[in-house]
């Protein structure tokens, strides 16, 4: 009966930790259709702009190709005199 009990009060103390998170960080539920209808737009406007940010840089800029090559671009250090 204690393992069941305090399964119990683990559980609960986990949901009211959850629940508190929820609450301080700002989440709220609203059943406002117009609130809803604002949000929607916003997260649209926002993803045609991220989209819109994402292809902008791709057509001003040609793609650039490597050769790979076997050996380094770096040059070797100067051997010194003796």
């Amino acid at each position: 009966m204690k393992k069941v009990s305090l399964a119990v009060l683990i559980s609960l103390s986990a949901l009211t930790g959850a629940a508190y998170a929820q609450t301080e960080n700002g989440i709220t539920m609203s059943t406002d259709p117009a609130r809803a209808a604002d949000v929607e737009q916003r997260a649209q406007d926002l993803q045609s702009r991220q989209e819109a940010a994402a292809q902008a840089p791709a057509e001003k800029m040609p793609m650039k190709h490597h050769k790979k090559e076997g050996h380094s671009h770096h040059k070797a250090p100067a051997k010194a005199a003796e």
